[in-house]
């Protein structure tokens, strides 16, 4: 495995579990911006258990490489529907740019696992 999926994993892991830990605890800031995206607190919490899964398969992914492939990929679903939540409310770019972000990055990674 590539010194750059090590990191990238890593990286994206990092990013996750934070965020998806912060929707299961609904934390006021995950409350207002699901409101502003019209979904539910519910939906809220399903993602951030997504998130927290796709973070633990991005982890072990480092060690059996499918798994950490099915999380990339994942994580690169959810990020589009993140964009396109965030585009759909007409928000700034500021708003767009990091799940935008995250989309490349999460595909860049599968499609490295991929090639690997």
């Amino acid at each position: 495995m590539s010194t750059v999926v090590v990191v990238l994993s890593i990286l994206l892991a990092a990013v996750f579990l934070g965020s998806g830990l912060a929707k299961l605890a609904n934390v006021d800031a995950m409350k207002k911006s699901a409101e502003q995206l019209g979904y539910s607190q519910g939906l809220s919490r399903i993602i951030g258990a997504l998130e927290v899964a796709a973070a633990a398969g991005l982890i072990v992914g480092l060690f059996w490489t499918p798994l950490g492939l099915a999380a990339a990929i994942g994580l690169t679903v959810l990020m589009i529907g993140a964009v396109y939540y965030h585009v759909r409310a007409k928000d700034a770019p500021a708003h767009i740019v990091p799940p935008a972000v995250l989309t490349l990055l999460s595909a860049a990674t599968a499609v490295l696992i991929a090639i690997a």
